[in-house]
C-alpha cells in the first residue's frame, strides 16, 4: 500500500510540467527604458524651447542694435555727407567728370542684406559735376545738369561708413527695388526714425 501510494505520487509529479524559471531583471529593465524615454523626451523639448528662446532673444538684440544704428545715422548728418563726397570723388566715376557738389536728402531708406543682416542706408542725392579740363566730357553741354542718384551707406563694426557707391538715375525706393534680391527694407523703424529726424 505504501509502495503504491509512493508510485502514484511519483507519477503525478512526473506528469506536471515544470514552470519555466523567472527571467530575472526583465521587469526592471522595462521600467528603466520607460524612464529613459521620458527623460529623453523632456530633454528634447527643453532643447527645442531653449533654441526658440535664443532665436527670439537674438532677433530682439539685432532689432535693438539696428534701431540704435539708425538713430546714430541722424546724429551724424553733415559728416556723412562730407565722407560720401570724398569717397565718391576718389572713385574716378563718372569718367571725365569731377564731383562738384552733393546734397543728401534728410530721410534715408533703411534696408538689410538678406544674406548676412548688414544694415544699409539708401539716401537720395542731388549731384552736380564739372568736366575735367582736357577730358572727354569738356565740350558736353549736359555736364552741368543736376543728376539724381542714391548714395549708399553701410553700418559696419559699429559705425556708418561709405565707399562712395552711387546708383545714378534711381531714387532710394527704385534702388531698393533694383536690389530686391539682396536687400530687404526695414519697415517700422525707418518710418519712426525718419519722422523723429
Amino acid at each position: 500500500s505504501t509502495q503504491s501510494s509512493s508510485s502514484a505520487a511519483s507519477d503525478v509529479y512526473k506528469r506536471q510540467p515544470l514552470a519555466p524559471p523567472p527571467k530575472t531583471g526583465e521587469g526592471g529593465f522595462g521600467l528603466y527604458s520607460m524612464h529613459l524615454a521620458k527623460i529623453l523626451a523632456v530633454a528634447l523639448v527643453l532643447v527645442f524651447v531653449a533654441q526658440w528662446l535664443w532665436r527670439r532673444w537674438r532677433a530682439a538684440q539685432q532689432q535693438a542694435q539696428r534701431q540704435l544704428a539708425m538713430l546714430k545715422y541722424f546724429e551724424l548728418g553733415d559728416s556723412l555727407q562730407k565722407e560720401f563726397m570724398k569717397a565718391a570723388a576718389a572713385t574716378g566715376k563718372p569718367r571725365g567728370l569731377r564731383w562738384k557738389q552733393c546734397d543728401l536728402q534728410a530721410a534715408p531708406l533703411f534696408a538689410i542684406d538678406r544674406a548676412n543682416g548688414e544694415l544699409f542706408a539708401l539716401v537720395g542725392a542731388t549731384i552736380s559735376f564739372e568736366a575735367i579740363p582736357g577730358g572727354d566730357m569738356e565740350d558736353v553741354e549736359a555736364v552741368g545738369n543736376l543728376r539724381s542718384a542714391t548714395a549708399i551707406f553701410a553700418h559696419r563694426q559699429g559705425r556708418w561708413t561709405t565707399d562712395g557707391r552711387t546708383v545714378f538715375n534711381l531714387e532710394p525706393p527704385q534702388a531698393l527695388e533694383h536690389f530686391r534680391e539682396s536687400l530687404q527694407k526695414v519697415e517700422a523703424c525707418a518710418r519712426e526714425l525718419a519722422g523723429a529726424g
